[in-house]
């Protein structure tokens, strides 16, 4: 039987903190075959405003080879064990 890996707590990425990760800042991306998020960051819910505005930072300074996509930066709601596809965006929280 195989053994399976506990949880293990997935944190913000913001500098100094160590609050739990409840949100995931990423963007479509896709090179003309593949399509996935790209992760910027994953932050906790003190954190997601400045994290967000770094993410869109980012993003404008991104060079992109021929045939590739890349959206603007989006919020999704992280849910242990679900795929990015599952995920929920929350549009709601990219506006504040």
């Amino acid at each position: 039987m195989p053994q399976t890996m506990p949880p293990y707590p997935v944190l913000c990425y913001a500098e100094g903190c160590s609050r739990e990760g409840r949100y995931k800042i990423a963007a479509q991306w896709s090179d003309g075959v593949t399509r996935e998020l790209k992760t910027y960051f994953l932050a906790c819910t003190e954190c997601l405003p400045e994290l967000y505005g770094t993410a869109r930072v980012k993003k404008a300074a991104c060079r992109l080879a021929a045939g590739e996509t890349l959206g603007e930066p989006e919020v999704f709601e992280i849910r242990r064990g679900a795929r990015d596809r599952e995920l929920v965006r929350r549009p709601e929280l990219e506006n504040r």
